[in-house]
């Protein structure tokens, strides 16, 4: 499906990015994966899917354009990277907020501004966000994060109707929680913290707010990122795709 495509995907030697990219170089896409990690991991990556490595830094803008200029001109970007921070407003620190508006939303800016000419050039592209749940709501103490979040929304609705007539889609996933190693590992603290069960913690902490009390898995979100690239897609634009066990229907 994706066999002649090339296809750059940030934040994915772990979690839902990897999910992406391994989708992807299953359907035959050239992948230049980016994120953070144990160089032999990274590298052990590369030979499992056929992939490219990039390091860059994409809370650096100097960076990226480094980045884009390597790996030539890409027909699918998916822009996944992101970080989170939790506290109080007044307690945030500002070199937080400052670090995940870089990372979360800036990044897609400059990723997406350095991507279309080429796409245009083509005149084929598909741009997928991993945006959140918390594109469509918010919940206390994640400012800055729920900020870059309902502005990466915004952001994709915008070059949607840039590029309507262009063969370039833009679209968001906004998944709920996410069953990653990063959430797995939370666990056992909480259950100290708490004073709870490992069943107590996923279903009263994490899941509280996802009806179907089951977590999404990152497979969930690669296969709704794969659908995107195909033809059946190509008059979806704009969209935001909940995967988030009814989180934000209620």
């Amino acid at each position: 499906m994706l066999k002649s495509k090339r296809a750059l995907v940030t934040g994915s030697t772990s979690g839902i990015g990897l999910a992406i990219a391994r989708a992807f170089a299953a359907e035959g896409a050239e992948v230049i994966l980016n994120g953070l990690g144990d160089a032999g991991d990274i590298a052990a990556l590369c030979d499992e899917l056929g992939a490219t490595y990039n390091g860059a830094n994409l809370m650096k803008p100097d960076e990226i354009a480094a980045m884009m200029v390597a790996v030539g001109p890409v027909d699918i970007l998916v822009n996944n990277a992101g970080m989170q921070h939790v506290a109080p407003v007044e307690d945030f620190p500002p070199e937080k907020w400052d670090a995940i508006i870089a990372l979360n939303l800036s990044a897609t800016f400059h990723t997406t501004r350095l991507a279309v000419p080429g796409m245009k050039a083509k005149g084929w592209g598909r741009i997928i966000n991993t945006a959140s749940a918390h594109s469509l709501t918010a919940s206390p103490f994640k400012s800055a994060y729920v900020a870059a979040k309902h502005g990466m929304a915004g952001f994709t609705k915008t070059i949607a109707l840039e590029l309507a007539t262009h063969g370039i889609t833009a679209n968001c996933i906004s998944p709920g929680y996410v069953w990653t190693p990063l959430v797995e590992n939370q666990i056992p603290d909480t259950m100290a913290a708490r004073g709870m069960t490992r069943e107590q913690v996923m279903n009263d902490v994490l899941l509280a707010k996802q009806p179907t009390k089951s977590f999404v898995l990152p497979e969930d979100v690669a296969a709704m990122a794969l659908f995107l690239c195909g033809d059946a897609a190509r008059n979806i634009t704009g969209a935001n795709y909940s995967i988030d066990g009814g989180w934000t229907a209620e």
